[in-house]
């Protein structure tokens, strides 16, 4: 599922034109066969003509009908039967501007005036069936060599266009029209430098930038000794485990050594770790068993977020959403080999309570690392390092102290505006920050005060953020397409370099987009989103990332992160914009999933180029082995 390009295909269109072709043939050499002697009236002419039953082609070949296209409908979602049929043999479409929403009467709508009080926005409308905000979640693919637009409207649509220049055009208007929605002013040149900068225009003209770092990034891959074996375009998904879980889980906690964990509304339950997934071992910590000290906030919640820690003999547990919004005010520390609480942690700076939003290990490998002590918190204006131990070198008894207080060791809190959302840090410690206006920010090792690098992003929130081992790619996550960054450029001397150690300047490639295809993002459902993408786990040197995941409703949706980076790739030829790849492996759930994530590298066999791929439910978890077909 989801990477069958040939139910894209408009074969009905091709058959009818080869139909109107052949009937306008025969026609005429019907016509030359039977040719009389001139008649002498117009009467006999008439007659004679009404008499061949000639067959001309439809007027829509040659439409005189401004903004004229011909309109499919997909019918039959992923079944056999699923095909393209025609819904418009010729119709228009029209951008127009309105504040009304859900109204279909824009008969008096001017489509080049904005309406008069309250905000307004640009949809397009096509004919009287279809009334779509231009907006990303309108999902719009283009195929230049068709002349084609596939979008989503309570349904697949497509429109085909009679020239060129008539699909140029739409293109162009479209991407004027997303422009305006997205951020809310005119898509002029002077607004397009004040949003990105100039040295981020190119990404709004990607034809103009130069696209080696992905060729270089490609052939440093094929050197390394982690492509030993080969990456094919045959890989499969074969199930290996399936396990019920105790209770609705919420998270997954995945660990690189025997056990991983699922925190659920009941507890946490352990499970095993094997070379073809994960299995359970029977043991479960409850959250309202004698584990827990009377009067813990534990007892009657479930964590949202679970953290390794200590060569995974600890866990850190984030406490629940505080008030109803995604900050907590402290966490709890678990030592997982006595399944007890050991310490409740508050978040304290200069003796004052602050909250967090997320907390993330120090490293990509800090997990194993026994004498870990530290891991990094953030805010929407703060980002910085905790350190669990007491500075008086003293460790805090729970059952007779109050509630200590992690100690700010580093990091900084932002006077406002930064709006941080999510993070993820690289091999060596490096930070990348995603926050709700797009923007994502590179931060090295040694300061938390100001970023390397700040990319624009695309006016979409980053809601999740995943970083390579060696900090060269950068995935993010938004409501309806992943974002990879390319982070290497040469410095003025001609060294290669990645963002988290230098600034970038102008030296900074295109990024490519991730996306569902029109008719997978329809039956993916209007609510469900993206969620959570990262790369496959790697924590060495030398060893690259090979697949990229994220979930979508029940969807959990793979990428071959070689294929991704192939500037040849075939999804890339006829695009227009930004690369975007729509090549991808499909896994269907029966419920929504809760996190699909792959195993760490060692758990990678001989059969397979990749770690298992473990995929949670609120209810199940499976294991999943991508295997080399020859």
């Amino acid at each position: 599922m989801g990477a069958n390009h040939s139910r894209e295909d408009l074969e009905s269109d091709q058959e009818e034109a080869e139909e109107e072709e052949e009937n306008y043939h025969d026609a005429k050499d019907r016509s030359s066969e039977r040719r009389p002697q001139t008649p002498s009236s117009l009467d006999q002419v008439e007659a004679k003509l009404k008499a061949l039953q000639l067959k001309y082609p439809s007027s829509d070949q040659n439409p005189n009908l401004k903004n004229a296209v011909k309109l499919y409908l997909h019918i039959g979602g992923n079944t056999p039967i699923a095909k393209w049929v025609v819904s418009e043999k010729l119709t228009s479409y029209s951008f127009v501007k309105t504040s009304r929403i859900d109204g279909d009467n824009d008969e008096d709508e001017d489509g080049d005036d904005d309406e008069e009080g309250g905000d307004s926005w640009w949809f397009l409308k096509v004919s009287s069936k279809i009334r779509v905000k231009v907006s990303t979640e309108a999902q719009l693919k283009t195929f230049g060599d068709q002349r084609r637009v596939d979008f989503v409207s309570k349904g697949v649509w497509a429109m085909k266009f009679y020239s060129d220049e008539d699909y140029k055009g739409f293109v162009a208007k479209f991407q004027e029209c997303l422009f305006e929605n997205t951020y809310g002013v005119e898509a002029t040149e002077e607004n397009k430098v004040k949003l990105y900068g100039k040295d981020f225009i190119g990404w709004l003209k990607p034809e103009t930038l130069d696209d080696s770092m992905w060729e270089d990034a490609d052939d440093a891959f094929s050197k390394s000794p982690s492509s030993e074996t080969p990456v094919r375009a045959s890989h499969d998904l074969r199930e290996e485990f399936e396990e019920v879980a105790n209770g609705g889980i919420q998270s997954l906690a995945l660990g690189a050594l025997d056990n991983s964990f699922l925190v659920g509304d009941s507890g946490i339950q352990v499970v095993k770790n094997f070379a073809h997934g994960i299995q359970g071992k029977g043991v479960c910590v409850n959250f309202d068993g004698g584990d827990y000290r009377s009067g813990s906030s534990m007892a009657h919640s479930t964590p949202r977020k679970a953290l390794l820690m200590k060569a995974e003999t600890n866990m850190l547990l984030m406490s629940p959403m505080n008030g109803g919004k995604p900050h907590s005010k402290g966490l709890h520390q678990l030592d997982i080999e006595t399944g007890r609480i050991v310490t409740e942690w508050k978040f304290e700076k200069d003796g004052t309570d602050i909250t967090m939003r997320d907390v993330t290990n120090e490293s990509k490998g800090a997990q194993l690392d026994p004498s870990g002590s530290t891991f990094l918190g953030l805010d929407d204006n703060r980002l910085c390092r905790w350190d669990m131990r007491d500075r008086k070198g003293m460790v805090q008894n729970l059952a007779n102290a109050s509630t200590p207080v992690l100690n700010w060791t580093q990091g900084h809190q932002f006077s406002r505006g930064t709006n941080f959302q999510c993070f993820a840090t690289t091999g060596d410690g490096s930070i990348v920050v995603g926050s709700l206006d797009g923007k994502i920010r590179l931060y090295s090792i040694n300061s938390m005060r100001q970023a390397k690098t700040a990319f624009p992003g695309l006016g979409s929130p980053i809601t999740h953020v995943d970083v390579t081992f060696d900090g060269k790619w950068i995935l993010g996550t938004t409501d309806t397409y992943l974002i990879l960054i390319c982070t290497l450029f040469t410095d003025k001397d001609g060294k290669t370099k990645n963002g988290f150690s230098g600034r970038m300047g102008n030296r900074i490639s295109a990024p490519r987009l991730l996306k569902l295809n029109p008719l997978d993002s329809h039956l993916a459902g209007v609510n469900n989103k993206f969620r959570n993408a990262q790369f496959s786990w790697v924590t060495e040197n030398g060893k690259q990332e090979r697949h990229l995941v994220a979930t979508v409703g029940k969807f959990s949706v793979i990428w071959n992160f070689l294929q991704v980076k192939n500037s040849s790739h075939e999804c890339y030829r006829n695009q227009d914009g930004l690369k975007s790849c729509y090549c991808y492996k499909i896994v269907l759930k029966d419920d929504s999933i809760v996190d699909s994530r792959f195993m760490h590298e060692k758990f990678a066999v001989t059969d397979s180029p990749e770690a298992p791929l473990v995929i949670a439910t609120p209810m199940k978890v499976s294991s999943f082995s991508i295997s080399s077909r020859r």
